[in-house]
């Protein structure tokens, strides 16, 4: 059965989809025929794309940081061999750890310093990466950051089982801060997370989704571990309501960009740069974004062609495929879908107090959209 176009007026309304139910998920008004402009998050702030330029932003959790690997190292620890060499893999194979820069930075703009913080941080990168593990094995990926997947070198069942034992020491260290709110908080997350998955199975192979069902996924499966992760620096500092509230719409907003972008790359980068093989989503079958987008913006053979290749998880013509993304400006809109949602994390930073922090977490923004990998 054919998807129905999306009426230009509703999408440019932004009229909130009605398949999902996560917090925040409104189909964006890009996806029509026309490319807007993209709105410029360096304006009057001084902050530069560029990664690595904000005033002070490396330096400034550096030291947090190294706290955080310190807790690591030290909960990372087994007396299964196989468990230690595994989740020492993953965890060593680096990452951007935006997520647990979400705890520190939050947490210090609202006036946190206590040492739960690097606790809190760590068992956040163990959230995610336990869903790294189990990921690689549901998508059967060989290649992540750079380096052979866990599963490809140690097999399925290792992968998944120690990614319970992530999952499961996550919890102990929970338990350790005698927090019931970081409790609530990550239990809901997990739980979310996995639903994602679940959803982004059944969304597999079928060229007829609909936008909102694609986002209502990332908002799952992605997004709400970043907007765990921001919520959590204003549990650790007894914030307001208003206050968590304003974080967390920080952390899904910037979490669904960062995701966006993430699924733009994978017909707009490059094998080496990404630390991933170009084309995985197209061969696991995953109707993400620019795909949607070129659906919709083309017809006949090439309409057809991307079909099939969804359908089939079918990679021989992904040059083609490509191609039409491109030429359809697919890949344009999908940047901009991005691009609004990073607007949104800025504009939730309103209400934080003006500090190296808030500047940090608004370079942030422009970061996860301006990216090749």
């Amino acid at each position: 059965m054919q998807r129905p176009p999306i009426a230009p007026s509703d999408v440019a309304s932004g009229v909130p989809f009605t398949a999902a139910t996560a917090p925040g998920c409104v189909v964006p008004a890009f996806y029509n025929h026309s490319v807007h402009a993209a709105p410029d998050l360096t304006a009057d702030h001084g902050l530069s794309a560029t990664p690595g330029t904000a005033d002070g932003e490396p330096d400034l959790v550096a030291a947090d940081m190294a706290e955080v690997d310190a807790v690591i190292r030290l909960r990372l620890t087994s007396d299964v061999a196989l468990v230690n060499q595994i989740a020492n893999y993953i965890i060593n194979a680096g990452g951007k750890r935006i997520r647990p820069r979400l705890v520190l930075l939050f947490s210090r703009a609202l006036g946190f310093k206590g040492p739960e913080r690097f606790t809190l941080a760590a068992i956040v990168e163990f959230i995610h990466t336990a869903t790294l593990l189990h990921d690689d094995v549901v998508d059967e990926s060989s290649l992540r950051r750079g380096r052979d997947t866990a599963n490809a070198l140690f097999g399925n069942s290792a992968s998944v089982l120690v990614g319970d034992f992530l999952y499961s020491r996550a919890f102990q260290m929970m338990v350790s801060l005698e927090r019931m709110r970081v409790l609530d908080v990550l239990a809901d997350a997990t739980n979310v997370i996995a639903e994602g998955e679940v959803l982004q199975l059944m969304n597999m192979h079928d060229p007829d989704l609909a936008v909102g069902d694609y986002l209502r996924v990332i908002r799952f499966k992605t997004a709400k571990l970043f907007e765990a992760s921001a919520r959590l620096g204003a549990v650790l500092a007894d914030a307001s309501t208003a206050m968590e509230e304003d974080c967390a719409t920080y952390g899904r907003s910037l979490g669904t960009a960062f995701q966006l972008i993430d699924d733009l790359l994978d017909y707009e980068g490059d094998t080496a740069a990404l630390g991933k093989n170009v084309g995985d989503d197209l061969r696991e079958g995953k109707p993400t974004l620019p795909l949607l987008i070129a659906m919709e913006r083309s017809a006949g053979a090439e309409r057809d062609l991307i079909r099939h290749a969804i359908i089939h998880g079918e990679v021989e013509r992904l040059r083609e495929i490509v191609q039409i993304v491109r030429r359809t400006g697919a890949i344009d809109a999908t940047r901009e879908a991005a691009r609004m949602e990073a607007e949104k994390a800025r504009n939730a930073l309103a209400s934080l107090p003006d500090s190296v922090e808030q500047r940090a977490l608004l370079d942030l923004t422009i970061r996860s959209v301006d990216r090749s990998s």
